[in-house]
């Protein structure tokens, strides 16, 4: 069971960034969702149902695409890469690190409560337990590659779903942003030709990679990602790139024909190392040297070990954990399942960038737009404010980010209170990561305390 607030909130995410259309009527004050209007166009549809969707690209004439990808992958080799893995409905933070060793979890849980002894133990906090659905997470944690922040949000919390995850997608409490988080920073720190440097893994754009001036993509399946050539057929089309990639390896000493040569040799190895995608796409684990649940999910980021092991230059990249965190009802019955499949998925994913050597470069991000209310309501939990989050990585830290609170003293809405600002998480991770200033990107950066993210 949802909420109606939740549901209307999904309906109205499948209006984001699609030019022409308004946004249905749903509540009064919604924020209209970042990146909305922005121009999409439908850049590779090759015999499947869907393809690579571009927005906000400036230009885009024959062999824009291909030339910006190429050239942005010899640019910058092992350039650093954020993954964002959003939990949709507001994940009951106390049901992944449960309160098992304070004396009031018990009296607001009664039903729900975890057994002391069931799960791992959090190190960190003796207060705290993983729960069994997250022994996916709580391996990497043992392995000092998981930062916790078990008491994450904001200050004087917005409960609504839709405006809390906007907060979150635009990095600032602003009801009337329109560029994501990590949109301002590929606009400032980004290309004018590479699409892929921000990545949305689903069928329309993510709001955190809406940028003002810069392309960025949105692909629903990592089989449908192709070469495409405007005007060409299938049947001459491999031909054509053949054609490109022997005119890369040709010599030269002239320096000019040089640079072109090499982005056109670059271009074909792209095009070969992409042609398993559309062979083998289907399959869990694909291309993937581990492997991986055979879920939806775990397709997904099976898919994008791929990219990233085939050198394509993604910079940003979002997707969504499976299932639906909106636990009003049957919280018992349904939080489990999803939870384990997701951290499950996060695992094989990280054993999957280990594997290719790929795991010093890529971060992931885990977060849910808020947490639930402490007290349960019998069968399920309603929405609350300080939540969990993780930084998850071969060089996160591994410690706690800022402190689990406890329930002897909540907020004056009787929910968790937060100790970290996930606002003070982006600056450390623009300027721990990517290496760049938060001051411009993060409205109010200064304000927002610094912690040790990464080693």
């Amino acid at each position: 069971m949802s909420c109606s607030s939740f549901t209307r909130s999904e309906v109205v995410r499948h209006q984001v960034a699609v030019a022409g259309r308004g946004l249905p009527a749903i509540e009064a004050g919604m924020p209209v969702p970042a990146g909305t209007g922005l121009t999409r166009r439908e850049m590779v549809v090759r015999g499947f149902a869907a393809g690579l969707t571009v927005y906000g690209a400036s230009r885009l004439g024959v062999g824009a695409l291909e030339e910006g990808i190429a050239t942005a992958a010899v640019g910058a080799p092992g350039a650093p890469v954020l993954v964002s893995i959003f939990l949709p409905g507001g994940l009951d933070g106390l049901s992944v690190l449960a309160p098992v060793g304070d004396a009031r979890y018990r009296t607001l849980r009664p039903q729900l409560a975890l057994a002391e002894g069931e799960g791992g133990a959090f190190t960190e906090d003796p207060r705290l337990m993983w729960a069994p659905a997250a022994a996916g997470l709580q391996t990497l944690h043992a392995e000092g590659k998981v930062s916790v922040a078990p008491a994450i949000g904001y200050a004087d919390a917005d409960q609504s779903h839709f405006t809390s995850r906007h907060f979150w997608e635009v990095g600032a409490t602003d009801a009337s942003a329109r560029h994501g988080w990590l949109g301002r920073y590929l606009d400032a720190h980004g290309s004018a030709e590479n699409p892929l440097q921000g990545l949305s893994l689903a069928g329309s754009l993510s709001p955190a990679l809406a940028t003002a001036v810069n392309p960025v993509a949105a692909v629903d399946r990592i089989d449908d990602f192709d070469l495409w050539a405007p005007g060409v057929g299938d049947d001459v089309a491999g031909a054509l790139f053949e054609a490109i990639g022997g005119l890369g390896r040709l010599p030269t000493t002239d320096p000019q024909r040089r640079s072109a040569r090499a982005v056109a040799a670059r271009l074909d190895g792209i095009r070969r190392s992409l042609g398993p995608f559309q062979a083998q796409g289907s399959t869990p684990g694909f291309l993937s040297p581990v492997p991986y649940p055979s879920t939806d999910f775990g397709r997904r980021l099976a898919g994008l070990g791929a990219l990233l092991g085939a050198g394509l230059p993604l910079r940003a990249v979002t997707l969504d954990a499976p299932g639906g965190y909106d636990t009003h009802a049957d919280q018992a019955a349904t939080l489990a399942g999803d939870l384990r499949e997701t951290c499950e998925g996060v695992l094989a994913f990280q054993r999957d960038l280990e594997a290719r050597g790929q795991a010093g470069r890529v971060v992931v991000l885990l977060w849910s737009e808020f947490g639930r209310r402490p007290a349960e309501n019998q069968t399920g939990t309603d929405h609350g404010a300080g939540g969990v989050g993780f930084v998850i990585g071969a060089r996160a830290r591994g410690t706690m980010l800022g402190e689990f609170p406890g329930l002897a003293t909540l907020d004056s809405d009787e929910n968790l209170r937060s100790t970290v600002d996930f606002r003070s998480i982006y600056c450390g991770l623009l300027e721990e990561h990517f290496g760049v200033d938060a001051a411009p990107l993060v409205p109010g950066a200064a304000s927002f305390a610094r912690m040790p993210l990464l080693r």
